[in-house]
Formats: structure tokens, C-alpha cells, sequence
């Protein structure tokens, strides 16, 4: 009776794949481990490996390429609680994947997808992501569900577009049976309105309105997110309307709490608005800072939880900090500040902020003329890491934001 554990057996083999060992007759396959596992295990196994190392499985012998392609193998995959997170880096440049690999800590190129390739697509944008999936909307309004490890993708039914688009969300139920839905919110304060793509049926469904939160206690003027403009300490003069990248204008965060699904996003001033799909109600959360503050601010989720980073300017010096409300008494708490000697540098700099979470994890973009940087910042370790620059065939590239997913060869659209 073998006695194995698949994790550590696939730790073992993604080494030696990844040293290039596994060409040769390995000490365990010549004392027979591998080669006494039926099917199943072996796919159990393997399963386990890294999907980097995945894509390397066809190299190693006629019997693992043939499973690698299965449709049993991908099931098994399915049945992996959680990937490490990539994060799907977004640059000038829109016809090519770049993504940063958690687990390895390196860069990653990818072959771009051949319909986002296609003209009337050419210049699609990503704007949403869950699973393994990556949501992008093209020029004229359309949208493109593609999975950015295998390449497949699927534009989805045309939709009105309706009143003025305000944020876009994804939430991924199954990456094996590709079931997901894409929620778009729309309208204007406080007459805000939703809409949802489900892949199941392949239609988008009926406009629902929203009414306000009969606890909402932060209502704000119907001129709140009208452009303010103020003098800086610096003596030039600021307006608090955000100029987000064109990838994080309909930037949002799902989250399914109790049973409730909840889309958060920002106005274009700075306030987090919380959609509640499954109520059917909205509600406005208080300001973290004054609107005639100089900030840059950001919504992410991380662990189901709604977070929000800022990056601000006090005493001649930069924070970064890393906020959570309390729904109870709608009041924020700090619950992690990037350590001043690595924030310091970012004062005076105008940098433009774009987070995602993922985990336990915050992904943070930091760009401007000046500076580009990437922190990745851990809940459990507490650490603040600035990662390395990405360099593709010696030219050093830049990103504006970054969207996070989990790099599954099974997920389907």
C-alpha cells in the first residue's frame, strides 16, 4: 500500500522540473513511486505542483502529456483550494500579458490572447477580475472574458450601456464549470441603478434600481463629488476630482458577506459608495480624510473584507496607510502603515496609487513622471516589500495598476 502525501511529492517534483531534473530517470521514479500510482492519484498529485510548472508536465513523457490535456486532470486541479495570486500588470501598452508570480517572485510574459488582438479589440482594457478569470471592456463598450494563463477567451452579449458607467465588478463561482457573473453599476447620485451578466444563461439580466439605505447616515450634497479646488502647502493649486488611470475608472471590489453580495467602489471625489446587490439598496461611507486634503486613495479586498489604502502628505513627509470601517459605528481604523523610511520616498512625488488584494496580500502601484514602484504588502508577516523592476528583452517597463487572479489552467469562460 503506498503511503504519500500529494503536496509534498509535488513540492519535490516542481523542484526538480524547475532545476531541469526531471528529463533524467529521477531517483523517484527509478524506485517506482510514480510509476505504481493509477491515474487518478498521479493527477492528484500533480495537481499540487505550481501552474508553472504545469505547463511543463508534456515535456516529461508521453503519459503525463496525454494527462496534462485531460479533462480529468483539470478537475483535479479544480479541486486545489487556492492558488498563490498573479497579478495582471497594465501598462501603455495594452497588447501584451505581463504578470508578477507571487509564489516565485518573479515576472512572467504570456502569449497575449489572440482575440484581443483582433481591431475592434486592440485596445481593450482590464477592468475586472476573480478566479482565474480576467474581465476586459474594448473602445466601443464591449466585453471579453479570457483566461490569461491558457488563453481562452469569450466576448460576452453586447449590453446598453444605459446612463453613465460608474464601476465594474466580476465575482467567479466555479473555475471548472465557468460559472461567474459581471455586475456593472450605473447612474448618478443617489439614483443608482445595476446590471448583471450571468455565464450560465449567457444573457445580461434585467436593470435593477437601488434605493438608498433607510441607516444611511452620511447622505451627501447632491454637489458633494463636484470638483473643489484649493491651494497645497506648496502654494499650487489642486482640485480633489481624481485622475485615476484609464484601467482603475471603474475600479471595484466584490465581496460576499452573510450570504450578501456588495460591490464597493470610489466617486470621483474620494467616498466609498457600498452597493448591496442582494438588498438592492446603496449606502455612502464617511470621509476618511477632508475633501480639500491631498490624497490618493484606493479600494481592495482582501479575506471578504472591504479595505481601503491612502497614500498621504503630512509634515513634509508620506503615509501609507491601510484602512478598515466598522460597519457598526461607520467609523475607519487603521489596521497597517507602510514603515516611514520606505514611504518618505514617495513625498512631493504626485504618485498615483492602484491597489488590488489578494489573500492576505495588497498589491500597490505607485506611479507618477517621477517614480514607479510596486510594494507588495503581507497581513500575516507584516511586511512591506518593493519589488523588483520588470525587464523584458533589456527595456524596463512601467505599470499604471495591476488586477489579481489566480493562475488556474482549468478555469473556463
Amino acid at each position: 500500500m503506498l503511503s504519500f502525501h500529494p503536496l509534498a511529492i509535488s513540492l519535490t517534483l516542481s523542484s526538480q522540473i524547475g532545476n531541469g531534473c526531471i528529463s533524467k530517470k529521477r531517483k523517484l521514479v527509478e524506485e517506482g513511486s510514480l510509476d505504481e500510482l493509477n491515474e487518478d492519484l498521479l493527477e492528484r498529485v500533480l495537481s499540487w505542483l505550481p501552474t508553472s510548472t504545469l505547463f511543463r508536465l508534456g515535456s516529461v513523457c508521453k503519459r503525463w502529456k496525454s494527462m496534462a490535456d485531460s479533462q480529468s486532470f483539470k478537475l483535479a486541479c479544480s479541486r486545489i483550494p487556492s492558488r498563490d495570486p498573479w497579478f495582471y500588470m497594465v501598462d501603455a501598452d495594452l497588447n501584451r500579458s505581463i504578470v508578477f508570480d507571487s509564489a516565485k517572485s518573479s515576472w512572467k510574459r504570456l502569449n497575449h490572447p489572440s482575440l484581443l488582438l483582433r481591431d475592434h479589440n486592440r485596445d481593450s482594457i482590464p477592468v475586472a477580475a476573480s478566479g482565474g478569470l480576467v474581465c476586459f471592456r474594448n473602445m466601443s463598450g464591449g466585453y471579453i472574458v479570457c483566461n490569461p494563463v491558457t488563453g481562452s477567451c469569450r466576448e460576452l452579449p453586447p449590453v446598453d450601456p444605459g446612463q453613465s458607467l460608474l464601476a465594474i465588478a466580476m465575482n467567479a463561482y466555479s473555475n471548472y464549470h465557468g460559472s461567474y457573473k459581471l455586475v456593472l453599476v450605473s447612474g448618478d447620485l443617489p439614483k443608482l441603478s445595476f446590471k448583471v451578466y450571468n455565464s450560465i444563461t449567457n444573457c445580461w439580466e434585467e436593470e435593477i434600481m437601488l434605493r438608498r439605505n433607510a441607516d444611511d447616515c452620511t447622505k451627501s450634497n447632491d454637489n458633494d463629488d463636484d470638483a473643489v479646488y484649493f491651494l497645497s502647502t506648496a502654494g499650487n493649486v489642486v482640485v480633489t476630482n481624481m485622475q485615476r488611470s484609464p484601467s482603475k475608472q471603474y475600479s471595484s471590489v466584490f465581496t460576499l458577506k452573510d450570504g450578501e453580495e456588495i460591490v464597493y467602489f470610489l466617486t470621483s471625489s474620494g467616498r466609498v459608495i457600498a452597493c448591496n446587490l442582494t438588498q438592492k439598496c446603496f449606502s455612502e461611507y464617511p470621509r476618511l480624510l477632508p475633501v480639500f486634503s491631498e490624497y490618493s486613495i484606493d479600494v481592495v479586498e482582501c479575506k471578504g473584507e472591504m479595505l481601503v489604502v491612502v497614500l498621504s502628505e503630512f509634515f513634509e513627509s508620506a503615509s501609507l496607510r491601510v484602512w478598515q470601517c466598522d460597519p457598526k459605528t461607520k467609523t475607519w481604523n487603521q489596521i497597517a502603515v507602510m514603515p516611514p523610511a520606505m514611504s518618505h520616498e514617495f513625498y512631493d512625488k504626485k504618485l498615483d496609487i492602484n491597489c488590488v488584494g489578494a489573500g492576505d496580500q495588497i498589491f500597490i502601484c505607485l506611479s507618477s513622471a517621477e517614480l514607479c514602484s510596486y510594494v507588495l504588502y503581507n497581513f500575516v508577516t507584516n511586511r512591506w516589500v518593493e519589488l523588483p523592476e520588470c525587464s523584458v528583452n533589456g527595456e524596463s517597463l512601467e505599470f499604471m495598476s495591476a488586477l489579481s487572479f489566480e493562475p488556474r489552467i482549468e478555469a473556463s469562460v
